[in-house]
């Protein structure tokens, strides 16, 4: 049965297949000691309605996010966290969520941070997993403390900070320089300030980063919230962005980086982009920024 889901995400074409899992792979390892299963919804009262079996919460918000700076916990911070929720250096944890995924990748690209490199998504999130009719609880499950080292955050290689955009700027000339806006249509245009429906998380002004091209996010996703295969993906991002070789730098960003953090996984697990980051700063940096150039 795991050797047949295994083959689906296989067929499909990814350079690294090892990224995804299928449901029913989760099906079969939900209570593997060796596997934690994390969900992370933009809706986070949805775990406490119904979730995965053995599955933990990770909030966004609450447990990814600095109170006070805008930045994410520290390295103390996650080891506590990884503590609390039983994950050790060597779990292998699997994520998924609603809106296609979007708030999971952003977990997992946060737990990367912090060199937490055995990381998978579930391919089609909630949505497919409800959809098929499995197997949901209330039940909170408890895990055996683990003694998570505390780890060495390193930014460098998968974030983007609003220098390296400046930076990106100036050799935008070059052909091996891409900037991915994800956003809706309206808001790369400047008609929306803020996401369509969130008009309480705006900015100053309107408009896209210039040269960036708009490849709204959720166009990576099927119907049924599953992944496009590599072809259907290599298609939108080769003739939109013009991305083409592994080698280019391909900075992605949208509001505030969660659903930039979904296209930087396709690019770089799914597609196999080396040098591709998250501009988590967004828009909401961006455009409130003095003097920071904008097109519409």
């Amino acid at each position: 049965m795991t050797q047949r889901a295994e083959q689906e995400i296989r067929e499909k074409g990814y350079v690294h297949p090892e990224a995804l899992v299928t449901t029913e792979w989760v099906a079969q390892h939900f209570s593997d000691p060796d596997v934690r299963i994390v969900e992370s919804d933009e809706d986070v009262l949805l775990y406490d309605v119904a979730h995965i079996p053995n599955a933990v919460k990770i909030d966004w918000v609450e447990d990814l996010n600095d109170p006070l700076t805008r930045d994410y916990l520290d390295p103390e911070r996650f080891a506590a966290l990884m503590s609390e929720k039983g994950i050790s250096p060597d779990t292998t944890v699997v994520f998924y969520g609603d809106k296609n995924n979007w708030w999971a990748t952003y977990a997992l690209w946060v737990f990367l941070l912090f060199g937490h490199e055995n990381v998978k998504v579930m391919d089609g999130g909630r949505k497919k997993w409800e959809t098929e009719g499995r197997e949901i609880t209330q039940t909170v499950p408890r895990f055996e403390r683990t003694e998570y080292p505390i780890p060495r955050r390193d930014d460098e290689k998968i974030r983007a900070f609003k220098a390296d955009v400046e930076r990106h700027l100036k050799e935008r000339s070059s052909e091996s320089a891409r900037m991915v806006d994800v956003r809706s249509p309206g808001e790369y245009s400047g008609e929306l300030l803020h996401m369509p429906d969130y008009p309480q998380e705006g900015a100053m002004r309107g408009g896209h980063i210039p040269g960036a091209a708009n490849v709204p996010w959720a166009r990576a996703a099927r119907e049924d919230g599953t992944f496009k295969s590599a072809e259907e993906l290599r298609e939108i991002y080769e003739k939109e962005a013009g991305i083409s070789e592994s080698d280019e730098e391909v900075i992605a960003y949208c509001r505030i980086g969660e659903r930039s953090s979904h296209t930087w996984f396709v690019l770089k697990y799914l597609l196999g982009y080396d040098n591709v980051k998250n501009y988590d700063g967004s828009w909401t940096e961006w455009g409130n920024a003095v003097r920071a150039p904008i097109e519409r």
